[in-house]
């Protein structure tokens, strides 16, 4: 098993699947038979509560429409906003104040009351479960949680305010017979002002639906562009060799090679050609993992120019609408 939490049963005409966490347990099934058949086990073992079919589950709102599922947070959203307050504002529609302003640590204007500013990003930090719209502002804002400043709030009311502009969205898990994997893969430069920390995001869809999503900054500095990418590399191919097999778990084969994206035509002639010369030999941890991935015939990397890069949203903040 590829994940303690997540129990299978499987038969010759039917798969039962069953994640729990804590005392949350969601049953999913083929066969309804079988299925009362473990709801009637696990009562005679414990006492259990049915609440029928699923339309909430770990703060996840799910709808089912005619193109699948819709995973949301809808009342998750209402309740943050009411919160601070931010229902009658102006709705925006990019997730930062200023693309073009710079935050740093210190400002010279701390908050009085720092704890407002944590509660924010923590519970934005749950929301982009379901909003990948904002996981860069989130990546970007949390680094300020020990000494908020309030230019760190503005931006994080400037969230709330997107937020308002349409706080029902959530992501569609499509019901077509489609399992195959796409990821994209992509990062900044030395974006931030004090770090110079590069940010690495991926992106992944299983059959066109996002299932997986990250933008978060790397642990150390990047010497070029190259390098940042590749970085973000191997972000995106050890999650995908997981997502395999637990898919696989789930009875999902995912066909193989999965192909992944990238918009550095540089980045993807390291992982291809085992050679290596003064500008990336300090990589070579990296470079071992992503070439042994893709030389096993688990991954394929692919060219994507940056107008089709769906992880690039993640990786600054927009100047503009999508």
């Amino acid at each position: 098993m590829n994940d303690y939490s997540l129990f299978t049963k499987s038969t010759s005409t039917s798969l039962t699947v069953l994640p729990v966490y804590v005392d949350d347990i969601l049953l999913a099934r083929h066969n309804v038979i079988e299925l009362d058949s473990v709801k009637l086990f696990l009562d005679q073992q414990f006492k259990i509560k049915d609440l029928g079919t699923i339309h909430y589950f770990l703060g996840l709102e799910v709808t089912k429409c005619p193109q699948g599922y819709i995973i949301s947070q809808q009342n998750f959203t209402h309740d943050l906003l009411a919160e601070f307050n931010c229902q009658n504002f102006s709705p925006v529609v990019t997730p930062l104040l200023d693309a073009s302003v710079k935050l740093y640590v210190d400002m010279n204007a701390p908050l009085t009351d720092p704890s407002s500013y944590r509660r924010i990003i923590g519970k934005l930090n749950f929301l982009q479960h379901t909003r990948p719209d904002i996981s860069f502002c989130v990546q970007h804002l949390s680094q300020f949680l020990k000494a908020p400043q309030v230019p760190h709030m503005l931006d994080a009311l400037h969230v709330l305010r997107y937020l308002s502009n349409a706080p029902d969205l959530g992501i569609l898990l499509s019901s077509s017979f489609d399992v195959s994997i796409k990821a994209y893969s992509d990062s900044d430069w030395v974006a931030c002002a004090e770090s110079r920390r590069s940010v690495s995001v991926f992106y992944i869809t299983l059959g066109g639906s996002p299932i997986s999503w990250k933008s978060k900054r790397q642990p150390i500095v990047s010497l070029s562009s190259v390098e940042a990418k590749y970085m973000a590399l191997r972000k995106v191919v050890a999650e995908v060799s997981w997502l395999v097999r637990i898919l696989g778990d789930l009875s999902l084969h995912i066909s193989a090679p999965v192909p992944i994206y990238c918009n550095n035509i540089a980045a993807l002639h390291i992982a291809k050609n085992p050679v290596f010369h003064e500008r990336t030999k300090h990589i070579e941890i990296n470079c071992h993992y992503v070439r042994e991935s893709l030389n096993f015939g688990l991954i394929s990397l692919h060219f994507v120019p940056s107008s089709a890069q769906l992880a690039d949203i993640m990786t600054k903040a927009l100047p503009g609408p999508l």
